[in-house]
């Protein structure tokens, strides 16, 4: 799996024009509801500054706008420019040229530099880079102080008697019609395999401890199937 990391992101370039649709039938649009619950994690302030790793066709900051007035801003990065192609086409229909920037990045090299934004969202990507700890310094290093990271994952149900049929639809369910619809059968074998192999819950959280955030948190979602990470950069004196 470390190897397919490697140029994952070749992958989506294949899959971007029909991401999104992919997402919505696969989740049966449960993502959209995942992607909207960050907004009562984001922090209290107006006038926010957002950056959105790993932001493929830019969904997580275009649910953020369409919810809150409280981003001022944002960016996105990825390393997929089908994704961000697409993306761009969304954001222009939405007029938010002005105020949503795409640009190609790397989440273990995030160019920016240190301090700089309030917010930092990671909506099923972060299992996706090469080096997860990496990530999440990068991340915490653009983060001003104080500021928040929000990191939504998928994650296994605890329940035995959730856990079987959910495995059972992700392992054979879901690649069938993922491979059907976006005409790319290693991609959606991936899913399932990146998912079951990534840390989550306490894991992930001392991952995230490790990294330097403080007052680390994970919020379940939906039995269990996916989890939002929230952690904070300390403020110094």
């Amino acid at each position: 799996m470390q190897q397919n990391k490697v140029e994952v992101w070749k992958m989506f370039d294949r899959i971007a024009n029909r991401y999104d649709l992919l997402n919505r039938l696969l989740s049966m649009r449960q993502d959209v509801l995942w992607r909207k619950k960050l907004l009562d994690l984001l922090p209290a302030k107006k006038d926010l500054y957002l950056l959105d790793v790993a932001t493929g066709t830019a969904d997580q900051i275009l649910h953020l706008f369409e919810e809150t007035d409280k981003i001022t801003k944002a960016v996105g990065i990825d390393m997929s420019e089908n994704m961000l192609a697409q993306g761009q086409k969304k954001i222009t229909q939405l007029n938010l040229d002005g105020k949503v920037n795409l640009r190609v990045g790397d989440a273990t090299q995030i160019p920016f530099k240190n301090d700089e934004f309030d917010v930092s969202t990671t909506s099923f990507g972060i299992r996706n880079v090469v080096n997860v700890e990496q990530a999440l310094k990068e991340t915490l290093r653009v983060l001003k102080p104080g500021g928040t990271s929000l990191i939504l994952e998928f994650s296994l149900p605890k329940s035995k008697l959730i856990r079987k049929p959910y495995l059972f639809y992700f392992r054979s369910v879901l690649p069938r019609i993922g491979s059907v619809i976006s005409g790319d059968s290693a991609a959606y074998s991936y899913l399932n395999q990146s998912v079951e192999e990534f840390p989550y819950g306490e894991q992930f959280c001392d991952l995230m401890r490790k990294a330097g955030y403080e007052e680390v948190t994970a919020t379940p979602l939906t039995l269990g199937i996916a989890t939002i990470y929230k952690g904070t950069k300390r403020v110094t004196n």
